[in-house]
């Protein structure tokens, strides 16, 4: 599931520059309509209905505020969830920064900066498919600590080399090719750990977790358009300060928290709440 919404922001864009152009802008629209409605024939033809409506469940706001406070109270889903949105944001700053980077500055092609992000994007598949392999032999924690520090190693060189203007495309593709494929062990471990202190009904955790995830992709694809792109440095800086931000939470937080602690029954709780109020 982690490599499917990691990996389609990158291929999207890929897919979208031939489509406009060897069909136009309007296609892409056209596109979006057709695959909407493919998707609404699957869920009613195909996705069969498992779970009845259970009226104990509410959707006051109240409610489920409550329950993500309870959520925010245990240290691991935080500072998990935290980590793995805050590095993962630098795939929102490339996103929004790269198309400057590659076609106005290094004068690529709509097509070859299709290219450029079907490149990055197998570095992100790989990456993702070998952490299955390394979870075999190391723990969430050890492949976590380890990818996002060469993350961030890779990030102050990438910024460091933009300051001095060392970087050329070449260079610039395989320093950001490190760093996203680091994206391929972090978000899928950072949100195993941040969900782990939950047994059942974890949904509440989950849709906090996403909604982090999508807040600080939103910051960060803002701080890049918040400064004038005559060069490479605000892509590079936030990409940058994503993941060394990531790293300190990470390094000097997970000392002061327990894996083993007793897991939490959210909406059991939740539910308790409800009954009070």
């Amino acid at each position: 599931m982690i490599l499917i919404l990691g990996v389609s922001p990158i291929i999207a864009p890929t897919a979208g520059s031939y489509i406009i152009t060897y069909f136009g802008w309007h296609a892409i629209f056209i596109i979006l309509m057709i695959l909407a409605v493919l998707l609404l024939i699957a869920v009613a033809t195909g996705l069969p209905e498992s779970k009845q409506p259970d009226p104990a469940y509410s959707l006051q706001p109240s409610v489920i505020l409550r329950s993500f406070w309870i959520v925010l109270q245990q240290p691991q889903f935080f500072i998990y969830a935290i980590t793995g949105a805050i590095s993962s944001a630098g795939l929102f700053a490339y996103l929004a920064g790269s198309p400057y980077v590659f076609m106005n500055m290094f004068s690529t092609t709509e097509q070859q900066y299709g290219g450029i992000f079907a490149l990055i994007a197998t570095g992100l598949i790989t990456s993702s498919q070998l952490n299955n392999q390394l979870l075999k032999k190391y723990s969430s924690q050890q492949i976590v600590q380890l990818a996002l520090t060469v993350q961030t190693i890779t990030g102050i060189v990438l910024f460091s080399a933009t300051a001095l203007g060392w970087l050329h495309l070449y260079s610039t593709i395989a320093l950001i090719f490190v760093y996203l494929s680091c994206q391929g062990f972090n978000f899928p471990n950072a949100s195993a750990l941040s969900m782990a202190p939950f047994t059942k009904h974890a949904g509440s955790a989950s849709a906090l977790m996403g909604a982090i995830q999508m807040g600080m992709g939103a910051l960060a694809s803002a701080a890049v358009g918040l400064f004038t792109p005559h060069n490479a440095l605000p892509l590079t800086g936030v990409m940058c300060a994503c993941v060394v931000l990531a790293w300190i939470l990470l390094f000097f937080s997970t000392r002061k928290i327990a894996f083993a602690a007793k897991p939490v029954d959210v909406d059991e709780q939740a539910l308790d709440m409800m009954e009070k109020y």
